[in-house]
């Protein structure tokens, strides 16, 4: 006998609601006495951020949810443009954590303002923003990507990404260092120190460099390249900057094609 369905449907939405979605979509499926209560906008909008209102003011394109079940998987599923198209918003899946993708256009990247010849800022059909940046060729490879401690998810621990592509006339992208910084906290000197290795090529890294992070495919079709990790405790960090950076080897570099820096719940 399913014993959840003698309890009123407000004491089975408060127990789901300490749970996660993830159990939630499990319970439902195994338990009919949970059906009714899984659908509830009082479940979905606790597993929902709570500045989520202030976000979605800030769509590109507001969109209209009939639900808030509805709200919270799309955000999973489809990611959003906000702010006028800076910045792009979804939702981890198992947590409701939230996850941001920096453009292109809102990085610093040396060389890649009013330089046609080095940048050039072009379309690309499968990228969520408007423009990509496509390296043409330079020797000072330096991108950096800056966001906020205070939107992101409190007490999380987030892996930043590098999202880009490779031309196929790429060269002079095997070797870089990534490092990612409090800025408030550690001096750019600090965190070069201590930067990792890592190949935006992969298969090219000579055998004898030893724990280089290699990319590796995602399902959107581009690839990703880890440049490290935080814990965002509290929100109060001020900003966490990620870099990717070769400027010791001065050889020439081209066919890097950047879409944006992810700042995505582990």
């Amino acid at each position: 006998m399913d014993y959840f369905l003698l309890l009123p449907e407000g004491c089975v939405c408060d127990i789901l609601s300490f749970t996660s979605p993830k159990d939630v979509v499990i319970s439902s499926a195994i338990s009919r006495g949970f059906n009714s209560a899984a659908e509830s906008d009082v479940i979905w909008v606790k597993f929902l951020p709570d500045d989520y209102e202030d976000i979605i003011s800030r769509y590109v394109s507001p969109r209209i949810y009939p639900s808030k079940r509805e709200l919270y998987f799309s955000l999973c599923d489809f990611p959003v443009l906000m702010d006028g198209g800076k910045l792009s918003f979804s939702l981890d899946k198992k947590t409701g954590n939230k996850c941001f993708m920096i453009s292109a256009r809102e990085l610093a990247i040396s060389w890649g303002v009013d330089t046609p010849w080095y940048w050039e800022w072009i379309s690309h059909p499968d990228s969520r923003f408007s423009e990509v940046a496509h390296l043409k060729g330079v020797s000072w490879l330096d991108i950096r990507g800056t966001i906020g401690t205070q939107i992101l998810s409190k007490r999380t621990k987030y892996v930043v990404y590098l999202v880009f592509k490779l031309a196929k006339d790429h060269d002079g992208l095997e070797i870089a260092n990534a490092f990612v910084r409090f800025v408030n906290r550690v001096s750019d000197k600090e965190a070069e120190e201590r930067a990792s290795v890592v190949s935006l090529v992969g298969k090219r890294v000579r055998r004898r460099k030893r724990n280089v992070k290699r990319p590796r495919k995602r399902v959107d079709g581009w690839m990703e390249i880890e440049l490290g990790n935080f814990i965002n405790d509290t929100g109060d960090d001020g900003d966490v900057e990620a870099r990717l950076m070769e400027i010791t080897r001065l050889h020439g570099k081209g066919g890097l094609i950047v879409q944006g820096i992810e700042f995505r719940p582990e």
